[in-house]
């Protein structure tokens, strides 16, 4: 990586599932699925729940937005913001959109479209002044932004699927896995292949080992689960991610802390954490 070349993660909503907000959610945020990814000098959002709304108002604040939004898959809790992003309002601002979890059954702008008519939203998508290109790809294929930075993709176990995404920049790699279900006792080969020595991994972990066994079918991971993927494909930092509604600050709290004690360096995302690989 080049002096001066940035690479970070920032998380703008860390909740799962729907927005939580509440004196119990201070410290972890209430806000749902949204991330920042710069490298070098390119902006990328991956998911855009809740917490993008706030993303939008810090990038307003500083000109220009010429960014790419990278969907991991088309649930309410990670397009809900998109409507309320106000960044997306503003003509001269440019947004490429990427989504490779639909198979050809839907365009994500045919999605968009949806969540954004009558009687769900009282403005259509063609309030939109900035510009919006929308594109298809197939999960597994690998993006390329130009000549520095590579995404790396994989299929996840999840009800109308799922994208994990390896950003690779530098020399450094972050990847961002959620909204995946694991097999217990059978590792999710395609994401151990994908994160494989990672500098970052984010991960599922909305649940307990002891809550999984109720939510079977649900689409969701556990933070033990993402211990052990982690230790098996020698992934530098942990970082918990997809709250579950119900873990109050005080719960996230004991988690992180069983986390920590497993796999030291362990942490759990909270709104505003900023991660350098």
């Amino acid at each position: 990586m080049s002096p001066g070349a940035e690479f970070f993660v920032r998380i703008w909503g860390a909740r799962g599932s729907i927005a939580c907000p509440g004196p119990e959610f201070v410290r972890y945020g209430g806000n749902t699925a949204c991330l920042e990814i710069r490298c070098g000098g390119r902006v990328f959002i991956l998911d855009a729940g809740t917490g993008l709304r706030n993303l939008g108002l810090m990038l307003d604040k500083s000109g220009p937005v010429d960014a790419d939004i990278l969907f991991t898959h088309s649930h309410l809790d990670h397009i809900g913001g998109l409507p309320f992003f106000t960044s997306a309002f503003k003509k001269g601002n440019v947004f490429r959109i990427w989504s490779g979890h639909l198979g050809g059954r839907a365009s994500m702008r045919d999605v968009i479209a949806r969540l954004m008519s009558s009687p769900l939203f009282p403005v259509p998508l063609e309030v939109f002044q900035s510009a919006l290109a929308f594109n298809d790809f197939v999960s597994g294929d690998t993006l390329t932004f130009g000549p520095d930075v590579s995404v790396r993709t994989t299929p996840l176990n999840h009800p109308q699927g799922a994208v994990g995404y390896r950003f690779d920049y530098g020399g450094k790699s972050i990847c961002y896995i959620t909204d995946t279900e694991h097999r217990p006792g059978e590792p999710d080969q395609n994401i151990l292949e994908l994160v494989r020595d990672a500098d970052v991994m984010i991960y599922d972990a909305c649940y307990t080992d002891e809550e999984f066994p109720k939510f079977v079918g649900w689409g969701h991971s556990t933070w033990q689960e993402g211990v052990r993927l982690a230790d098996a494909a020698r992934v530098k930092q942990l970082v918990l991610f997809h709250h579950d509604p119900s873990h109050t600050d005080e719960r996230m709290d004991q988690i992180q802390d069983q986390a920590a004690e497993r796999r030291p360096g362990t942490v759990a995302a909270y709104e505003g954490m900023k991660i350098i690989p």
